[in-house]
């Protein structure tokens, strides 16, 4: 089947009536099943067991990672192999297209459980019971739903905009479906042996599953007089370290690399996060990583800028990544991704041209021949004052904003949602981090005492944006194959649902989990493990925005300084080169939060699958089938097989 579109000119010169006409003469397949019971249950789950998956890598690396395509992957592969059995009939090419978009509805939750509720927590110590956390997400994330459907009918219907992510997974699943179904079977063998392997290495890394199997299970401890159990290091230095000792520790300036976190280590799921993001984003991640922690930090330990501290308890807290990071290199490191990021927003007028012209509107003359498969604008209109209502009131009894703040918010909210759309709609990149640092130094100028005032607001922002971008990239695939705009829509809110019920406990877990009295601490959110970039970057601007620059150390300072210009200067290079300039100001500021063993780890795969498709450029040859149009399934199987492992681990800890 071919995707049929409508020509340049007839965009130009048509009326949205005559595009709806012809939309709904050629393409609509009314008759199809889209959103059945299965479609729904299979999105539900697949999107709650994604999720957590984004939830895990979030955490790790600020990235939140999209589903959709690996949705789409193994909902086709699970009804193929089911019909094959006898057991069920095969998904209709409209069920996996609602399947996947309830899926990356959900797996898009995890983004303000990461950064600005993390955030909130850290900064506060206070600990948001878990039903309101997922009320605040639910109630904020239905606002950008009712707001992406009026939208929807400019920037999809009338302007045909691209949606390049969107119209990619179109693409994906129109090859699926009529006539590639045997390479879409090849990928999902591709993710699930991936996933196998990964997994299996996980389980050897972790403390909590070698105890159940070699203790519990296997009763080792006793026919064999095995003490604790053995547990295979991720990190290869340990074994190095074990045999040398302390006469061998390596030092830069007289601080080990150790204390640094600069050690070898091999991570399955950074792997594939680094071949995902590409080799110039992974580069400049340890391009950061390197200057911050191989110069700038050992540099600062020897001045004395960089010390242990003191707890109230009085017990000296010795230096580590994350003491280092927290004392001196957050600050130029959010520099970098603020500066780099709004450059970069406003280095693309044409994004604020056409959000202009989309608030400005123009009128569509004619009928509204779609209106009986629409979401009907009224629940728009009566829905967005409501949930904006009940949302400002939960943000003021939930956080304490205050009620005038939580108000003042919301119009510039739905500004940015605009020209966030518009970016969606252009490049599929979501500049959310930027556009909700709009909101936090906004609403942080009016009120610099209260933290919440400023992260919650901008929270918003960030939701409300993301999802109601993210929402019209699922529908334009659905609008490319004919789908039902209103059951995408009930689709989404389900993935919301699904979403947010499945990561929160599971963040509770991961990160909250109660001590010997059973008292949870926000002191267990961020570990070496779990770094929460994205949560520190939201918290190192509130607290520059509440205590001002006076209370940092002078050379702190001037890496600020010199991280805005590096910042401004690096984008700027890239905007005038078309994109080549290889760096990235925004990943390199996100390589000096991370671990540097976890930048390390993700310019490795990106360098793997780089160097493979420089090697296998024809399409056609099994290299190229392999590594090129694999690369995608194999790195989700390397996350996915590595994070469900990891969060098992973690529930066989509690459990033992």
């Amino acid at each position: 089947m071919a995707l049929q579109h409508l020509t340049d000119e007839q965009v130009r010169t048509w009326t949205r009536e005559q595009k709806d006409r012809w939309w709904l003469e050629n393409i609509y397949r009314g008759d199809m099943p889209q959103l059945t019971i299965r479609s729904g249950l299979t999105g539900f789950l697949l999107g709650g067991i994604l999720s957590a998956t984004a939830l895990y890598i979030s955490a790790k690396t600020g990235i939140t990672i999209g589903v959709g395509l690996t949705s789409v992957i193994l909902a086709f592969a699970l009804y193929r192999i089911m019909h094959g059995a006898g057991m069920a009939q095969d998904f209709t090419i409209l069920e996996n297209n609602c399947t996947q978009s309830i899926a990356t509805a959900a797996g898009y939750m995890v983004a303000p459980m990461t950064s600005s509720l993390a955030a909130y927590m850290l900064i506060t110590g206070r600990i948001v019971p878990g039903w309101q956390l997922v009320a605040w997400m639910v109630i904020v994330s239905i606002i950008g739903v009712l707001l992406a459907f009026p939208l929807k009918r400019r920037f999809i219907n009338d302007e045909q905009l691209p949606f390049p992510e969107g119209r990619a997974c179109g693409v994906v699943l129109v090859a699926l479906y009529t006539g590639q179904a045997a390479a879409g079977m090849f990928k999902a063998k591709l993710l699930a042996w991936t996933a196998v392997a990964a997994g299996l290495y996980q389980m050897l890394i972790s403390d909590g599953w070698m105890k159940l199997i070699q203790i519990k299970l296997l009763a080792m401890d006793r026919w064999a007089g095995l003490k604790e159990a053995w547990v295979f290091h991720e990190r290869l230095d340990s074994y190095y370290y074990a045999l040398a000792g302390k006469a061998g520790a390596i030092t830069i300036l007289g601080t080990d690399i150790r204390q640094l976190g600069l050690r070898l280590t091999i991570d399955a799921a950074m792997l594939g996060v680094g071949g995902l993001m590409g080799i110039a984003i992974a580069t400049s991640c340890l391009l950061g990583g390197f200057v911050n922690f191989a110069v700038l930090a050992p540099i600062m330990i020897s001045a004395g800028d960089i010390a242990p501290r003191v707890s109230p308890t009085g017990a000296v807290i010795p230096l580590s990544r994350a003491e280092i990071v927290n004392q001196w290199s957050l600050w130029w490191g959010v520099t970098m991704m603020v500066v780099g990021s709004l450059v970069s927003l406003l280095g693309r007028p044409e994004l604020f041209k056409s959000a202009w012209q989309s608030i400005r509107g123009k009128k569509v003359a004619g009928t509204d021949v779609l209106r009986h498969i629409e979401l009907p604008l009224w629940m728009s209109g009566v829905g967005i004052p409501i949930f904006s209502v009940l949302g400002a009131w939960i943000t003021h009894e939930f956080f304490g904003v205050p009620w005038m703040l939580a108000f003042i918010s919301l119009p510039l909210i739905f500004v940015l949602t605009i020209i966030c759309t518009n970016s969606m709609a252009l490049t599929s990149w979501t500049p959310t981090g930027a556009l909700s640092k709009i909101t936090q130094f906004s609403m942080g100028a009016i009120d610099r005492t209260n933290p919440a005032s400023n992260l919650i607001p901008a929270g918003m922002t960030a939701e409300i944006a993301g999802n109601a971008a993210n929402l019209l990239s699922d529908i334009k695939p659905g609008y490319m194959l004919g789908g039902k705009p209103r059951q995408q829509a009930i689709g989404h809110v389900i993935g919301i649902c699904a979403g947010s019920l499945a990561a929160v406990p599971l963040f509770f877990l991961l990160f909250l989990p109660p001590d010997a009295n059973g008292l949870r601490t926000t002191a267990t959110i961020v570990s070496e493990q779990f770094a929460f970039p994205a949560a520190l970057q939201w918290k190192g601007v509130a607290e520059i925005i509440t205590k001002g620059l006076n209370s940092l150390p002078w050379s702190a300072v001037v890496s600020m300084i010199v991280a805005a210009i590096c910042a401004v200067v690096i984008e700027v290079a890239k905007l005038m080169s078309g994109g080549r300039f290889p760096l990235s100001a925004v990943s390199i500021g996100l390589g000096v939060v991370l671990p540097p063993e976890a930048t390390l780890c993700m310019w490795f795969g990106a360098l793997i699958f780089w160097w493979a498709g420089r090697r296998n450029p024809t399409p056609g040859t099994k290299g190229h089938t392999f590594w090129v149009e694999g690369c995608e399934p194999i790195c989700a199987g390397l996350i996915s097989g590595s994070a469900l492992m990891g969060i098992g681990n973690a529930v066989v800890n509690v459990m033992m």
